[in-house]
């Protein structure tokens, strides 16, 4: 009987632990770039979300009991919110490529040709830069990466201890800011592009008040920007998987 109930107790503390630990991969999972896209199934995000606690639960330390239900309730609120903080942190990232990709169909005039990937429709730039950011991300092992991400977490987010409000409101701050910030990076060319153009449009409409400038030009910037697309991806693909590899390995960095 004692060595029953020791098993007993051994596998309580491990269904606790294994508990404690999917709340916080459940919420990062919620807002995963790639696992949480709105064309994944639910049921295939809680698999996904199991499958992230199951490997993490080994590698985290051990989360003390008692399994009652205000300790539990406590857990439940803060392995939730640094789930979804982490989360958040990682979804900046897709959201600079949606705000680049908007910022670029904008100032070339190809803001009214919409995507159908997403709830709330994105300019075909954007959603080309969307889903080729993904695929790349995976192709980097952002399944493996995700994993560490979530293990390093615990050493700077305790399990069972709420994080300090005012320094998770100043990185989510430094956090939001880094990424606009990349998103006008990736959208410079496109923008510098479209000054150019309208300068030039303006100067031979003032040379040539009957010409038809904007029939002549129209073309011109939907195949320029095209182009331009086709020139530039792969490097501002290249730096946006450098800026999302570098988050993985030091969230916390951009408040330093």
């Amino acid at each position: 009987m004692t060595g029953i109930s020791a098993l007993l107790g051994v596998g309580e503390a491990g269904l606790w632990h294994g508990l404690v630990v999917f709340l916080r991969a459940g919420a990062l999972m919620a807002l995963l770039p790639g696992f949480s896209e709105q064309s994944v199934p639910v049921r295939v995000r809680l698999l996904l979300a199991l499958a992230l606690a199951l490997v993490c639960a080994p590698l985290v330390p051990l989360v003390p009991g008692p399994a009652t239900l205000p300790v539990f309730l406590r857990y439940l609120l803060s392995e939730s919110i640094a789930g979804l903080a982490l989360g958040l942190g990682l979804r900046s990232l897709v959201f600079a490529l949606q705000i680049a990709g908007s910022m670029a169909a904008q100032a070339t005039s190809l803001s009214q040709v919409f995507g159908a990937a997403g709830v709330e429709p994105l300019p075909a730039l954007g959603h080309v830069l969307v889903v080729a950011g993904l695929a790349l991300a995976m192709l980097f092992d952002l399944h493996v990466r995700a994993v560490l991400y979530l293990v390093q977490s615990y050493s700077l987010l305790p399990a069972g201890q709420l994080p300090d409000p005012r320094a998770l409101s100043l990185w989510g701050i430094a956090t939001t800011g880094q990424a606009v910030a990349l998103a006008f990076t990736l959208a410079a060319p496109f923008v510098v592009i479209s000054l150019l153009y309208n300068v030039t449009l303006g100067v031979i409409n003032r040379a040539m008040p009957q010409l038809m400038v904007a029939f002549v030009g129209a073309p011109l910037i939907t195949f320029g920007s095209i182009f331009l697309l086709w020139l530039l991806a792969p490097a501002m693909l290249g730096v946006w998987i450098e800026a999302l590899m570098r988050f993985l390995h030091a969230p916390f960095d951009v408040v330093r």
